[in-house]
């Protein structure tokens, strides 16, 4: 049997159906007239095996109140077991309604106003916004910016900024926005100072399914008993099969007694029922969806392929930090010797591109700018292009 082939190269004109990234254009860059390559979703089609079911469940013309089918939690389990070989029990599991909103949720249920929570930047902004806005102190634990582009934890600044108020630790595993999948050993050494600190991790793993390059994805939970006991997961179905719009995420909490206090406050403000499409969207996904996923992950692929080539060959003062995982790029632009205004300068009424600006990712941003390659390669070619010409008129 020969397996489907996928279509990542038709573009699909998303103006009018409300999407965010063509609807914040004007209120966030002041123009919408800029090729969006910013927020994390993708330009592929939503896969037809999801829509399909949505379709089929939109037949039946009633939507009331409805049970979550047993298959919703089954799927998830037997995903994460064939994907990631992590036997997931059924009561570890529960839905919540968004990931950054679980973030606000544990540090809700878990701290006091004023307590403190370590972030490591650069890194996904919500990490600092969400407990900020809910009255927390976060700490800075920047990342080490290695010679070859890439990163690596700093335990040795961790232990001097942790103190006694420190109570949460929120990972970003598969980083973003620098895509890194963190090896086993530095999971293991994490583990090990937040179970000796008494420190809770938030592990957000949104992005373990979309590991690259041969890379495997290491849940935090599972690199020891340790982390399974003062960590919760976050994973969702919606990047890797481009249904963010379909909020269908879940958390994973091994240890009972944290599962008591998260599942019960979740459960005595009814967070953690889905709503009606999102177990048949998740189930659909991770029943039929892998040789989806392998195909559009080896397609992405070749567009960071493409940006490597074509940044070296045209633009080499900016230097893509090759993704283990996820559609983004953190394009190090830092060579071009630019202000922060001047960059956006370049990028926005230059190059007429919408980026995720590096600084908004916190100490460690300054010069970078995060890029979406989730789309056809035309889409990606004609950014490269537009970027090309904007930083040959800095010489001029």
């Amino acid at each position: 049997m020969i397996d489907k082939k996928y279509d990542f190269d038709t573009v699909i004109e998303r103006k009018g159906s409300g999407d965010l990234m063509h609807e914040a254009l004007l209120p966030r860059w002041g123009r919408d007239d800029l090729l969006p390559m910013w927020v994390a979703d993708m330009d592929f089609a939503t896969p037809d095996f999801v829509v399909d079911a949505l379709k089929k469940r939109m037949e039946h013309p009633i939507f009331g109140y409805t049970v979550t089918p047993d298959d919703y939690w089954s799927s998830i389990m037997d995903w994460l077991k064939d994907r990631h070989q992590w036997d997931v029990q059924r009561d570890w599991l529960r839905f919540i309604p968004g990931i950054v909103k679980g973030i606000g949720m544990v540090v809700n249920v878990f701290t006091q106003p004023g307590e403190k929570v370590i972030i490591q930047p650069p890194v996904y902004h919500p990490f600092r916004i969400t407990p900020q806005g809910n009255g927390r102190e976060v700490v800075w634990n920047p990342l080490i910016l290695r010679e070859d582009g890439s990163y690596e934890m700093d335990f040795e600044n961790l232990e001097k900024v942790c103190d006694d108020q420190c109570r949460i630790l929120i990972l970003s595993n598969p980083h973003n926005p620098a895509g890194i999948v963190w090896p086993r050993q530095t999971l293991e050494r994490l583990a090990d100072f937040c179970y000796d600190h008494h420190l809770l991790v938030i592990s957000d793993e949104i992005h373990c399914d979309m590991a690259l390059f041969g890379h495997q994805h290491i849940p935090f939970a599972t690199v020891s008993d340790k982390a399974a006991q003062i960590s919760i997961t976050f994973g969702a179905p919606t990047k890797v099969f481009n249904m963010a719009g379909i909020v269908s995420s879940y958390c994973i909490v091994p240890n009972a007694t944290l599962r008591q206090k998260f599942f019960g406050w979740l459960s005595a403000n009814e967070f953690d029922e889905p709503t009606l499409f999102a177990p048949i969207a998740t189930m659909a996904a991770y029943r039929q969806g892998n040789d989806w996923r392998k195909q559009m992950l080896k397609y992405v692929e070749g567009n960071i392929l493409f940006v490597e080539e074509y940044c070296k060959q045209y633009i080499p003062g900016v230097r893509p930090l090759r993704p283990q995982a996820s559609f983004l790029i953190w394009l190090n632009c830092r060579d071009l010797h630019l202000t922060h205004d001047e960059l956006q300068d370049l990028f926005i009424d230059k190059a007429h591109l919408a980026l995720n600006d590096g600084e908004m990712f916190g100490p460690g941003g300054q010069g970078f700018m995060r890029l979406n390659v989730g789309c056809p390669r035309s889409i990606v070619q004609q950014g490269m292009e537009q970027l090309r010409d904007a930083v040959a008129q800095l010489d001029k």
